[in-house]
Parts: structure tokens; sequence; C-alpha cells
């Protein structure tokens, strides 16, 4: 029953984790905007969620050890590949960082985070009704 129940879930489960995996990387952004040749990362949401459901990616990035004596991949890894922003207009000290761009992506996602928060909520009350109703 539980397998079924993750198996229901598991689309929501991965774009929710994707999600607030690049609300993390946008808002490293916005934290670097004043930092001297920070360049802005993102990464393509659909993707990467193509990638998380067809199973090739289990949440993190693999880190090839070319030598027993390398350490294994840790936290920085992502569940996505962080790519550089290209910027509409260059600045002076080389951050590519655009605060108007960066807020837009911010809101975006902030704003499908919570729709998947809330479809997911609607879903999980369904099946509690379900279960409700099958007991009674």
């Amino acid at each position: 029953m539980a397998s079924k129940i993750d198996n229901a879930l598991f689309f929501q489960q991965q774009a929710l984790g994707l999600r607030a995996y690049r609300q993390q990387v946008l808002a490293g952004n916005i934290a670097n905007a004043d930092t001297p040749n920070y360049k802005a990362r993102d990464f393509n949401f659909s993707a990467a969620l193509k990638e998380a459901v067809a199973g090739r990616s289990d949440g993190s990035l693999s880190v090839s050890r070319t030598n027993s004596a390398h350490l294994a991949g840790g936290v920085e890894n992502g569940p996505a590949r962080l790519m550089y922003r290209t910027p509409v207009q260059a600045s002076v000290d080389g951050n590519t960082v655009e605060m108007d761009v960066e807020r837009a992506q911010f809101s975006e996602n902030a704003i499908q985070y919570e729709a998947g928060v809330t479809f997911i909520t609607h879903q999980l009350k369904m099946l509690m009704s379900a279960i409700q109703s099958q007991s009674s």
C-alpha cells in the first residue's frame, strides 16, 4: 500500500525537491550580487525533472574518483547540473548577477513551489478521504 502511495506522489516529490534546490541556487545568486567576478548560476528545470523522473538522477550528481585516496563527492553536489547564466548587460566588475532577472526567477520559482505543495496536499487529502471511506 505504501509503495502505491509513494508511486502516486513520486512526480510531485521530485518536482518539489528540484524547486527547493533551484530556490537555493537563485538565493545564492542574489546574495552574491555585489561579489566581483561572481557568475550567476541556474539550471534547466524541465530537463532536470525529466531526468529525475526517468530515474537517471538519484538526487545527487555522481563524482568519478580516479584514485582510491580521493574523497567521494560531498554535499556541494546538487540534483541538477548547474550552468552559468548569460547576462543581458555585462557589469564592469565581471559579476553576471542581474537583480531584476534573479528576483523574477526567484518569485516565479516560489509560486511554482507553492503550487506544487498545494497540489500534493490536495492529493494527500483525497487519499485520506478514500482510506477513511473504505474503513467505514
